[in-house]
């Protein structure tokens, strides 16, 4: 005769143990605290009002007639709409070119700038490689010793790079203080564990640059880029010294004539005689207005793409952890 054990009652869970928050007290702030929130507030706007207005003026003032500027009723908004500044910049034949030929210098010139100066700042970052620190000086002795301006001039007339296009890419192929932050970035922000990791699975010096390296360096190649890019974008002293065909002839030198003759049309209208000086130099000055935006916007555009590895590279360096 078998006995069987009487049902076991069901088990009651238990209610979930339910975690009340205390809500967040907020203290009434001080006066002292109001006012001093206030003041930088005010101080905030103040910059950003002293930064920004310029570039708005120049933009209004060159959409606006140039009687208009020059009475004082352009402050905030364009105030009777002209466009001829614009008319005659972009009528000109030679703006394009020096566009053309602006864009070719910037994008082969930052590309070769990367390609030279992100490889040398990785070689002398590593700690195993003996000769990096006189490498280092050799490279920081030429931020304050130069040849001068005529012993460049007679090497570039060896080198055959008088009047041709090279002269903008290859001299400027590599800049010191550019490779002293990408090598600090190189050394200090990327652990020695993981190249160690790297090189237990095969890596090599090279792989561990293309495939490690660099993906986890977009900030400090972004930074560079942008450096570089402007550097190029903004070349007027090389295009003026050691070019004279004017086929080749940067943005920077086009616009500078336009300049030039516009200021020579408003002086030369003036010593005629008459009103003609004053209104000649009323659509000079709307044109300048006008070439210093089309100068700049190209970069304008292009600074929000990269704007986010722009701020997070510039403060490589300045927090240490």
């Amino acid at each position: 005769m078998t006995t069987t054990s009487p049902p076991r009652p069901p088990r009651r869970l238990r209610p979930a143990a339910t975690t009340t928050r205390r809500p967040r007290v907020r203290h009434p702030r001080t006066p002292g605290e109001l006012a001093f929130s206030v003041l930088l507030g005010l101080v905030c706007a103040l910059v950003l009002f002293a930064t920004l207005y310029p570039i708005w003026f120049v933009l209004i003032a060159s959409v606006s007639s140039p009687a208009a500027v020059n009475t004082g009723q352009v402050w905030v908004l364009p105030a009777e709409l002209s466009l001829f500044g614009y008319e005659q910049i972009l009528s000109d034949g030679r703006i394009w070119t020096g566009y053309r030929n602006t864009i070719l210098y910037t994008v082969v010139g930052t590309a070769l700038n990367l390609v030279v100066t992100l490889p040398a700042a990785y070689a002398l970052s590593r700690r195993e490689f003996a000769p990096r620190r006189p490498l280092m000086f050799f490279f920081a002795f030429t931020m304050f010793f130069s040849g001068g301006l005529i012993p460049q001039y007679l090497l570039y007339k060896d080198l055959g790079l008088l009047d041709n296009w090279l002269v903008f890419v290859i001299p400027s192929a590599l800049n010191v203080y550019n490779l002293i932050i990408a090598r600090a970035f190189f050394e200090h922000s990327l652990p020695e564990e993981l190249f160690e990791a790297a090189t237990l699975d095969g890596v090599s010096y090279l792989q561990f640059f293309l495939r490690i390296a660099l993906p986890l360096s977009k900030a400090i190649v972004s930074v560079i880029g942008l450096y570089y890019l402007v550097q190029h974008w903004n070349d007027f002293f090389t295009g003026l010294i050691f070019v004279r065909d004017y086929d080749k002839q940067p943005l920077q030198i086009v616009l500078r004539d336009i300049l030039l003759s516009n200021q020579a049309f408003a002086g030369g209208a003036g010593g005629a005689g008459g009103t003609g000086g004053a209104y000649g130099q009323q659509y000079a000055d709307q044109i300048k207005y006008g070439v210093i935006i089309v100068s700049t916007l190209p970069v304008l555009l292009v600074y929000p793409f990269i704007q986010k590895y722009f701020e997070k590279g510039v403060m490589i360096g300045s927090v240490k952890g």
